[in-house]
């Protein structure tokens, strides 16, 4: 089975994790991230500007069938 992840996106998550530890992890509009899974999905987000960082595209919503 294949890495979901790559290194640089590892990478990437550390320096989130790092930053949410020491209070300096912003979210959003700017205010703090409050928990250890928000980090880990900021760290992911912030991964596929870097070079050579493999992360899975974003899924599209579903649409409703009327």
């Amino acid at each position: 089975m294949a890495r979901r992840y790559g290194r640089g996106a590892g990478k990437s998550v550390k320096s989130a994790m790092h930053r949410y530890k020491r209070g300096k992890l912003k979210s959003g509009r700017g205010g703090k991230a409050k928990s250890r899974k928000q980090a880990i999905a900021i760290g992911l987000s912030e991964a596929p500007r870097k070079k050579g960082a493999k992360v899975p595209r974003k899924r599209g919503g579903r649409r409703k069938r009327s």
